[in-house]
Formats: structure tokens, C-alpha cells, sequence
């Protein structure tokens, strides 16, 4: 029976691959964004360099909207 030196290294598509995180939103004041629900607007406000929560002007309304910004997406 053969030792190999290398260890087992998972494929790219393999199932069992642990998940990767994906990467982190960053808003700030003046940015334009689309939001799944509630459409176009500008960011008015940021909580804790945007860790936290951000205010949205859509408008109509406004929206104090937490992480994640699953919904919320930077024009």
C-alpha cells in the first residue's frame, strides 16, 4: 500500500466543500441603491460605519433597514 505525502483537497464543486462567506455590504451616505421591496433610493444615514443599520430616502418613505442587506443592492 502506497503513503501519499499530500492531503485530501476537496473539488471545486464538490457538496461537501464548507461553505464560503460571502462578502460584506458596505453603504455610505449618498449612495444610490434598489431595494427588492421597496425600490429606488439614496442612503441618508449610516449606524456604525454601516455594520448595523442603514437609513434609505425611497422617496415615499424613509427606511432604517439592519444587516444582512440581502434585499438592498448598490447602484
Amino acid at each position: 500500500m502506497n503513503k501519499f505525502s499530500a492531503g485530501r483537497r476537496p473539488l471545486p464543486t464538490s457538496p461537501f466543500k464548507a461553505p464560503t462567506e460571502a462578502p460584506r455590504k458596505h453603504f455610505d451616505v449618498g449612495d444610490r441603491v434598489t431595494h427588492d421591496g421597496f425600490g429606488l433610493g439614496r442612503v441618508i444615514g449610516v449606524e456604525g460605519d454601516g455594520d448595523i443599520a442603514v437609513l434609505v430616502d425611497f422617496g415615499s418613505r424613509r427606511e432604517r433597514i439592519t444587516q444582512p442587506y440581502t434585499a438592498m443592492f448598490k447602484l
